[in-house]
């Protein structure tokens, strides 16, 4: 059986602001917490890739907006990958981390759908890993004439290409 990771990307309290929150938030925290409880009752390694912008960003380094959302908190025993890119491979240190537990499948949640939920895919597929992407745990905002739903759906079935796309109800974390 391959080792399984789940790797939570950018969800962090600046994307669930009052004046412009991410599609869905509520149900989106909910089961990445369906997520976490699997993972780590399973043994899996659990990693938080959390991103850093500059000064005056809502993700700056340090600030409250780039903090992971607390009801998801990182525990003693997970990793957090800092990134600057939507690829949550590049010019970071998850690859090493990964080979070092001899991780072989990843299983994504987490935001931006659209850019580093997408990018982290293809990247990691492109790399070998076997990838799962969690239909209903990762989320995005509107998009010119796109909804947030339509750019989510787009997304699951376009990522098919690349992963697995299950929901959070049917996934199993199995070392």
């Amino acid at each position: 059986m391959k080792k399984t990771a789940l790797v939570i990307i950018d969800v962090q309290n600046a994307m669930f602001m009052e004046e412009d929150p991410v599609y869905q938030g509520e149900v989106l925290i909910q089961n990445i917490k369906d997520l976490l409880e699997k993972a780590r009752t399973s043994g899996s390694s659990v990693f938080f890739v959390q991103h850093n912008e500059g000064v005056g960003q809502p993700l700056e380094n340090g600030t409250m907006g780039w903090e992971i959302h607390p009801e998801i908190a990182p525990g003693d025993q997970d990793i957090i990958i800092q990134k600057t890119t939507p690829d949550s491979f590049h010019k970071t240190d998850f690859e090493e981390h990964l080979q070092h537990r001899k991780v072989e499948h990843l299983v994504l949640a987490g935001i931006q759908t659209d850019i580093c939920v997408d990018t982290t895919c293809r990247r990691a597929f492109s790399m070998g890993y076997d990838v799962t992407l969690v239909a209903d745990a990762h989320s995005t905002w509107n998009s010119g004439s796109l909804s947030a739903r339509q750019v989510i759906d787009h997304h699951n079935s376009v990522l098919k290409w690349f992963a697995r796309v299950k929901e959070a109800s049917d996934l199993q974390f199995n070392e």
